[in-house]
């Protein structure tokens, strides 16, 4: 259920930002530079995530609040920084590769990294 809810979230993304940028081509960097490019974007939507989450009235209010909904609920408030992050990789790894990053590898482990995060912020 909370893939369905992630996937309608990342339309909502694609639909409402639209392509940011018109070259098709990836730019001809190192691993290690196109690393240290989307790293700090990566970083930053991720911890607008985990802000969203932990500031909204329904985390920890009951076990009902799931944290995938809490997820699928702040990617509204972080359409910039989602967006930034997908277009990152699109112009560093090559057309399609931020939403397939987003899709699947960010994804994959964003619950975790919410909830680490989470932790981290009531410290």
């Amino acid at each position: 259920m909370i893939v369905a809810q992630i996937l309608s979230a990342t339309l909502l993304v694609t639909i409402a930002t639209g392509p940011a940028l018109d070259s098709g081509r990836a730019v001809n960097f190192s691993a290690q530079e196109k690393v240290a490019a989307t790293e700090p974007l990566v970083r930053s939507a991720t911890e607008c995530i985990v802000h969203a989450v932990v500031t909204d009235p329904r985390y920890g209010a009951k076990a009902g609040a799931a944290l995938g909904d809490l997820i699928v609920a702040s990617m509204r408030s972080c359409l910039t920084p989602v967006r930034a992050m997908i277009d990152a990789y699109d112009r560093y790894y090559g057309e399609g590769t931020g939403e397939a990053f987003f899709m699947g590898p960010y994804l994959d482990v964003l619950p975790k990294a919410v909830m680490a995060g989470a932790k981290d912020a009531e410290r």
